[in-house]
């Protein structure tokens, strides 16, 4: 089992910046891929960042140039720096694990999840 803890997130204006870190804890030794997700009230769940064990990254479209993930492996821990925030980045974000993978951008690939925090971006 890996339990995610996540802190960060809130309620920010158009143009600012948030943090968002993942603290993993549990069965974490060993590679494995980490995400953030995020979910919007009436739409489902959808990629925003993936990182593998060794950093290799991925971005969805909407967040290209916006977002930056990362991961301390020896901290267990996986951030999303988000900047440029839009009303529309507003949505419950989301961190999962995939012990079983080095790398993946597929929900359902994902075994276990954080607890989620709110992020609301205001115009």
């Amino acid at each position: 089992q890996v339990q995610l803890v996540q802190s960060g997130g809130g309620l920010v204006q158009a143009g600012d910046s948030l943090r968002l870190s993942c603290a993993a804890s549990g069965r974490t030794s060993g590679s494995y891929a980490m995400g953030w997700f995020r979910q919007a009230p009436g739409k489902e769940r959808e990629i925003v960042a993936a990182i593998s064990w060794g950093s290799a990254t991925y971005y969805a479209d909407p967040v290209k140039g916006r977002f930056t993930i990362s991961r301390d492996n020896a901290k267990n821990t996986v951030y999303l720096q988000m900047n440029s925030l839009k009303p529309e980045d507003t949505a419950i974000y989301y961190c999962a694990a995939d012990p079983r993978m080095l790398f993946t951008t597929t929900l359902s690939d994902y075994d276990f999840w954080g607890q989620g925090t709110q992020v609301t971006v205001s115009s």
